[in-house]
């Protein structure tokens, strides 16, 4: 059985500012009660967000319960179906900070590119302008293709929608590189973990 526990770190800030705030300050004990989520009988942790894990280190010396990273998931499946080289897109903080990438180099010997820096603005801003907000164009789906191409051109076998959001303007039928959706990959662990 799956059960979520959603601690009530939100208050009255908007889900973006809490999670800017906590990626800025690393400040996981006052903004996600890691014990407090054990002591309710939780038998493992999933953040449901790929930016968030950039306090996973901190949360795992927290806990003494399974903590499942969404980049590690990701890693295996990129592993399993043999590729080498991908394009990370998602937040600014996911693309340019080392806690994704690290994973998927370290334990899966995955190289790991991320686009230019006007481009990483670009993804940016579509996502806190419009994807958070359920708001998607063709201009900026354009815009996405026309990265994901120019990372083809440097190598990338496959590219990692990094982003809860990204999907909501991306697919596989969009793309001639497997596209690796975090969301899925995440879940469909968690229901393995679950069951298994």
């Amino acid at each position: 059985q799956i059960q979520t526990i959603e601690p009530e770190i939100i208050n009255d800030e908007k889900p973006v500012k809490l999670q800017e705030k906590i990626v800025k300050e690393k400040k996981v004990q006052e903004t996600i009660p890691s014990k407090n989520i054990e002591k309710t009988g939780a038998e493992a942790i999933l953040l449901c967000c790929n930016t968030i894990h950039i306090c996973a280190e901190s949360i795992k010396k927290a806990v003494n319960i399974p903590f499942l990273h969404i980049a590690e998931a990701t890693g295996k499946e990129i592993k399993r179906k043999n590729i080498r080289k991908v394009l990370l897109l998602g937040t600014k903080s996911t693309m340019e900070k080392g806690f994704y990438k690290s994973v998927l180099n370290d334990n899966f010997n995955i190289e790991v590119i991320i686009p230019t820096k006007s481009d990483i603005e670009t993804i940016h801003d579509v996502i806190y302008k419009e994807l958070v907000y359920g708001i998607t164009t063709s201009e900026s789906k354009n815009k996405f293709l026309k990265i994901i191409k120019k990372s083809i051109d440097k190598g990338a076998e496959g590219v990692i929608l990094g982003c809860t959001e990204i999907p909501l303007l991306i697919n596989q039928n969009d793309c001639e590189i497997p596209t690796f959706n975090t969301t899925k990959i995440h879940t469909e662990r968690a229901v393995e973990f679950s069951i298994n």
